[in-house]
């Protein structure tokens, strides 16, 4: 079985945070690192992967760059830090890649994990790429499980991914086979406002009519009275939801609202809509986002069956303090539920799972 160990340190010298993670990480066989860094080291992304590979002799690296990174119980937000984490794989059960920037990559991009097929893939993504919707479902379908977990670079600096190197543009991450077991599960940090309705007029991204009625009637029944007299109030706290087609969990994805027309009663929001789907409304707080983070956390710790060895979560920049509180209360409730792990990862500008992209989400995958 895979052995696991992480570190985690900030310091305003890049120098000073890695020679720091790397005392902590100790010694001990391993395959595989993750790195994650903020993006106030983003400058020094390839002597931090140069510094890491030396002291440690582990070969293969993946990561990424984030406004905030995470590990165990502690998260850095806003100031340069790093975070790693050094798993031991059996030889020829992953494989490193990279260049992932259009669809002819996707066909090419070599994921076989030795003789074995990929079951699996943890991604890290560039927000600039405007295929990254297309990009992501197309990989998740050179994987056997169909399942990729991940997040999208959130950087004020360069968008730059570690694989195996420092590469920028597109997708890299790292494939695994069949004999890697893990779990993973998603918050959306939602609850819905009312039920699911059709969409019955629309055009690009803007909802015209839903059951035959102007879209704004009944955006305004859906979230209640005192938020309908004042729309101005809505914002950073209601959504809304694209129910996914099949989903027998009733799973969605969160997407803003751009724009109301009080005029015409119309609705537009951060994604295409289509006629005949349906979209539901939602409203995020600190409320619901503890209480789905709990609904997560209990689902994943009912289906472990041991205790997790190593971890990663990808949680989206809106999330983190201005929900759960200060004193990384959302790395907190992970540790809470689960117990002390080896995990690291960073808050994305959107996050990956399955096979599409998500906001306002949290993903956890843990090695079993």
């Amino acid at each position: 079985m895979p052995d696991f160990r992480h570190a985690h340190a900030a310091n305003a010298d890049w120098r000073e945070a890695v020679a720091s993670c790397i005392e902590r990480l100790g010694s001990g066989p391993a395959s595989l690192g993750f790195v994650y860094v903020t993006d106030l080291l983003a400058e020094h992304a390839a002597e931090i992967l140069a510094a890491f590979r030396k002291a440690t002799g582990i070969p293969h690296w993946v990561g990424t760059v984030g406004i905030g990174v995470c590990a165990s119980g502690r998260e850095y937000f806003d100031e340069p830090a790093v975070a790693v984490m050094a798993g031991d794989f059996e030889p020829g059960s992953f494989q490193v890649f990279s260049g992932v920037a259009s669809a002819s990559d996707v066909e090419n991009v070599g994921v076989k994990c030795g003789g074995a097929p990929a079951n699996f893939a943890i991604v890290h993504a560039d927000p600039a790429n405007g295929r990254l919707a297309d990009l992501v479902s197309r990989l998740a379908g050179r994987v056997e499980s169909g399942f990729l977990v991940g997040g999208l670079t959130s950087s004020r600096r360069e968008n730059l991914q570690f694989a195996d190197g420092v590469v920028e543009g597109g997708i890299s991450g790292v494939a695994f086979s069949d004999g890697v077991t893990i779990a993973t599960r998603l918050t959306q940090g939602c609850s819905p406002l009312g039920p699911k309705h059709a969409i019955t007029g629309c055009q690009q991204n803007v909802i015209i009519t839903l059951d035959g009625r102007p879209a704004l009637d009944v955006f305004r029944e859906d979230i209640g009275e005192t938020l309908a007299r004042d729309l101005s109030r809505i914002g950073g706290h209601v959504f809304a939801g694209l129910p996914i087609a099949g989903s027998d969990t009733g799973d969605y994805v969160v997407r803003n609202l751009v724009g109301i027309d009080p005029a015409n009663k119309l609705i537009a929001i951060g994604d295409m809509v289509q006629a005949n789907s349906s979209v539901l409304f939602c409203r995020r707080d600190a409320r619901t986002a503890r209480e789905d983070m709990k609904r997560m956390l209990e689902s994943i710790r009912q289906g472990m069956f041991t205790r997790p060895r190593g971890g990663v979560y990808y949680s989206c920049i809106g999330r983190g303090a201005t929900l759960f509180g200060p004193d990384s209360g959302e790395l907190g409730m992970i540790r809470e539920a689960l117990g002390e792990f080896p995990l690291a990862g960073f808050f994305c500008n959107g996050e990956i799972s399955h096979n599409r992209l998500y906001g306002y989400t949290g993903v956890l995958t843990i090695f079993m």
